[in-house]
């Protein structure tokens, strides 16, 4: 399936969105939407030496509810991934950690959207003084690793990111 990117349809500091000209696989003329995120995803799954979870709840408007999530957070597309998590999880929490691990790499909903992302595993932290955006507000709670797991689920984690993260680190733990 061939496409040539048509002008943005619409922008904000996020996203764009792209009203592509595509051929499809018969042959066919068609068009496509695509989400263009500005930035690459980056999720961090942060366990302490009680293995305990850092998780942060949060407002979500596009839900109209509740979320609780690890740390996760956009990326400019030129930076590097990893520092950007590191400021993440510092921003959003207030940990910093030692030592960090790639879990994965994904793309969440590679049918409407070309966002990308990586999710790390922080371990060996130390507490500090979340400095969240002005446009955050978070609660943070430190949960065993297993009852994480349970909140996903009993549906208290529906965030696909989070979700991802954990259910990697746990595959980890049992290598």
């Amino acid at each position: 399936m061939g496409a040539a990117h048509a002008p943005h349809l619409y922008e904000t500091d996020w996203i764009e969105v792209w009203h592509d000209e595509v051929s499809r696989p018969d042959g066919s003329d068609g068009i496509y939407g695509v989400v263009h995120p500005k930035f690459k995803a980056a999720g961090v799954v942060a366990v302490d030496e009680a293995d305990r979870v850092v998780l942060v709840g949060q407002h979500r408007y596009t839900l109209d509810r509740y979320s609780w999530e690890i740390p996760e957070g956009g990326v400019p597309l030129e930076a590097d991934v990893l520092t950007g998590a590191k400021r993440e999880l510092a921003e959003e929490t207030g940990f910093r950690a030692s030592t960090w691990r790639n879990l994965l790499h994904h793309s969440l909903t590679n049918s409407i959207s070309d966002e990308e992302g990586v999710i790390y595993l922080a371990t060996g932290l130390v507490p500090g003084t979340p400095e969240p955006d002005a446009t955050e507000d978070f609660t943070v709670r430190l949960v065993p690793f297993d009852e994480a797991l349970a909140m996903i689920d009993r549906g208290e984690i529906h965030d696909a990111v989070s979700q991802l993260g954990l259910l990697a680190a746990a595959r980890t733990k049992r290598v």
